[in-house]
């Protein structure tokens, strides 16, 4: 793996007794790479003591080899039964080997950890996620579902247990990072930065044609199928204005989105006299988890931006009439309870019929708002309330591809 912190001596040198002992909710992904990446960086500062790897097997026998975790877990009992089998006849007996919702609770509340990335994608990591917020841990957030469909719920249960949410997106890091210029009493309006995604400059009336290869042509970074798909529609974007909102208590009136093609300013924060700090570097994600790891302090890092390429920046407002999934965040948000965890569940349920080619690219959004349509704004006070509309959002969802598909289908069949 590439290195990203310079092993720096003297007042960065560690004990055995003060090491960040962390556990990754999503190692086999994209952010749980990145962040053992950074561990492997600097093995004096961090241990991994714990991994949720889902379904990835090959992965997860190496990262278990590679890290050798007090416990990992598997989506399934079969491939947990596998991979046991696979480390026993390795020589690794240390590891136990867990499965399902209840094994992610255990990597997440695992007693020797201090430190929760919690990067698993969808609702799968919402669970595991609050059981870890309760067990007194600190987080560092890269899951977006975790904030947008149970943000109430988990940002009090943290401010209850006084231990930081540390934001891993890029944009909301930027915005933490901005904070520590100012009051949250002097902010005007936090920005949120949108590379515009591959459909920038594509005209409204051809998104029906929009194939999913065209799609997850992401111009600036590498990331998920899923994620991928919500930044071409923007709707990545909308989860971050909730996410916003939720994580620094701020209105969605003084959360605003501005389109920056170049994603070299991550995000702005406007103080009321009229100041902006903003916040850029590489876009490379080991930096804004490296930020998160190591909070409140700054570590020597090799991730430098060279300044001389700071010659053109574009910014434009989005157009929310071409991306509507934008709107329809800011009006779930505005709303509260319910709409959002729907907004979740029913983008992730359309996202993925498109990827399946049951639906149009411009059905993603219509999917989602007759959605939203059926679902209350009924305030969420437990985990279970949450899971209980999100499969009631998912099977509304599940019928609404359905009929954009059958409609998908007949258009093509009259051509």
């Amino acid at each position: 793996m590439p290195h990203c912190v310079q092993h720096d001596k003297g007042p960065y040198e560690l004990s055995i007794d003060s090491m960040k002992k962390i556990a990754i909710l999503g190692s086999t992904g994209s952010i749980g790479r990145s962040t053992l990446s950074v561990v492997e960086s600097f093995p004096d500062r961090f241990q991994v003591v714990s991994l949720a790897a889902g379904s990835n097997l090959d992965a997860a026998y190496e990262q278990a080899l590679r890290w050798k975790p007090r416990v990992i877990s598997m989506a399934s009992e079969e491939d947990a039964e596998t991979l046991r089998s696979k480390l026993k006849k390795s020589g690794q007996t240390g590891t136990e080997v867990v499965s399902g919702s209840a094994g992610t609770v255990r990597v997440a509340t695992l007693p020797e950890a201090d430190f929760v990335v919690s990067a698993i994608v969808g609702v799968a990591g919402l669970e595991a996620t609050y059981e870890a917020v309760r067990a007194g841990k600190s987080i560092g957030l890269a899951n977006k579902e975790c904030l947008v469909a149970a943000g109430e719920l988990i940002t009090a249960e943290a401010h209850k247990q006084g231990k930081p949410l540390l934001p891993i997106d890029s944009e909301h890091n930027a915005v933490h990072q901005c904070l520590r210029g100012g009051r949250m009493s002097e902010v005007e309006r936090v920005w949120l930065t949108a590379s515009g995604g591959p459909f920038l400059k594509t005209p409204a009336a051809e998104f029906a044609n929009i194939t999913v290869e065209q799609a997850l042509n992401h111009p600036t970074w590498k990331m998920g199928r899923r994620i991928t798909i919500d930044s071409a529609t923007l709707m990545n974007k909308g989860f971050e204005v909730i996410e916003a909102c939720r994580l620094f208590n701020v209105p969605p009136s003084k959360v605003g989105v501005i389109v920056h093609p170049q994603s070299t300013i991550h995000s702005m924060v406007e103080f009321v006299d009229g100041t902006f700090l903003a916040q850029f570097s590489v876009t490379d994600m080991r930096l804004p988890i490296l930020y998160a790891l190591t909070y409140p302090d700054r570590i020597p890092s090799d991730l430098k931006y060279p300044v001389e390429n700071l010659r053109h920046l574009d910014f434009e407002p989005p157009d929310m009439a071409k991306f509507p999934c934008l709107r329809l965040a800011y009006e779930a948000v505005e709303a509260g309870g319910g709409k959002t965890v729907a907004l979740n569940a029913a983008d992730e349920v359309a996202v993925a019929a498109f990827l399946d080619n049951r639906i149009a690219f411009n059905d993603i959004p219509k999917v989602i708002a007759n959605v939203l349509k059926e679902t209350k704004a009924t305030p969420m006070e437990s985990m279970s309330q949450v899971l209980a509309v999100d499969a009631e959002a998912r099977s509304l969802a599940l019928h609404q591809t359905e009929l954009r598909g059958a409609e998908l289908r007949g258009v093509a069949l009259r051509k």
